[in-house]
């Protein structure tokens, strides 16, 4: 995995690294001999429990599958796919324009982020 840190023309900090998923997932094979859940103390027997559910783990979202490079600030974070060759070797000007025409991406909601906006708004 690459990784660079870059200031923009607006003198925002800026993270950028390269996300390539895995092919195979650990997950993706049954190992057990026998397909019948596995007693024990936890009492769920929903439709949703993992255990007797068969299948594949979903999909990556179209064009993501081949990796995306993610740039991250503190006021945005951003995808971009595919993933340029030069990225980790080309000017600052160039990785800045890469960033541009990236795609916002949602950012995982943290409960001091969830604070923070609840501060905010008071």
């Amino acid at each position: 995995m690459g990784y660079r840190v870059f200031k923009d023309s607006r003198g925002i900090e800026w993270q950028a690294w390269d996300v390539i998923p895995q092919l195979t997932e650990r997950r993706e094979l049954e190992r057990r001999k026998s397909l019948e859940p596995v007693p024990h103390a936890d009492r769920r027997r929903s439709l949703t429990d993992r255990r007797l559910m068969r299948g594949n783990r979903p999909y990556l979202t179209a064009g993501l599958d081949g990796g995306w490079l993610c740039f991250e600030a503190d006021v945005e974070k951003r995808r971009l796919t595919p993933i340029p060759l030069d990225w980790l070797k080309c000017s600052e000007a160039q990785l800045e324009s890469y960033c541009n025409a990236a795609k916002r991406a949602p950012r995982p909601s943290t409960a001091a982020e969830l604070n923070d906006i609840a501060n905010i708004r008071r």
